[in-house]
C-alpha cells in the first residue's frame, strides 16, 4: 500500500499543478489533481510556491482547513465513486447529484468521510465504512 510522507503529498499536489499551468502532460492521479484543484482558486496561490507549501504548518486553531487534506480527501472520494468502494458509495453520490452540483457532491461526501475519520482516530479504531456510508445516504435522502 503506499503512503505517502506529509512532503510528498504536498509537493504531488503542487506539481500536478504546475504541469497543468504549463499544459504539460498530467499523469494517472495528477489529471484528476489539477481538475479538484482549478475547483479551489483560494489554494492557487499556495500550490503556486512549492517550497512555501511544503513547509507551512495548517492548524485548526489557526482557523484553516488543510488545503492538502482538503484536497487529498476529494482525491480519495473521486477514486471511492469510480470503484464503487465501499459498495454503495455511487449511488449514493448519484443520489446526490439529482440535487447538487459536482463539486456540491463531493463537499457533503467529504464531510462524512472527514468525521468518520475523525471518530476512528479518537476511538483508535479501523474506519467503519457502513458508518461512513449510512451518513452519505443520509445526507442524499435515502
Amino acid at each position: 500500500m503506499f503512503n505517502p510522507s506529509r512532503e510528498q503529498v504536498r509537493r504531488f499536489f503542487c506539481e500536478s499543478w504546475r504541469k497543468h499551468r504549463q499544459r504539460q502532460v498530467l499523469e494517472g492521479a495528477e489529471a484528476t489533481a489539477a481538475d479538484l484543484i482549478e475547483q479551489h482558486p483560494e489554494y492557487h496561490a499556495l500550490l503556486e510556491n512549492p517550497e512555501s507549501a511544503v513547509e507551512q504548518e495548517f492548524t485548526p486553531e489557526g482557523g484553516q482547513m488543510n488545503p492538502f487534506l482538503h484536497l487529498s480527501l476529494h482525491l480519495a472520494i473521486a477514486d471511492q465513486i469510480s470503484i464503487d468502494q465501499p459498495f454503495g458509495i455511487r449511488a449514493a453520490y448519484h443520489a446526490l447529484r439529482t440535487r447538487l452540483d459536482v463539486h456540491e457532491a463531493e463537499h457533503v461526501i467529504l464531510e462524512c468521510l472527514g468525521e468518520t475519520l475523525w471518530r476512528s482516530q479518537r476511538e483508535g479504531t479501523a474506519m467503519d465504512a457502513n458508518q461512513y456510508l449510512e451518513c452519505v445516504r443520509r445526507s442524499a435522502g435515502k
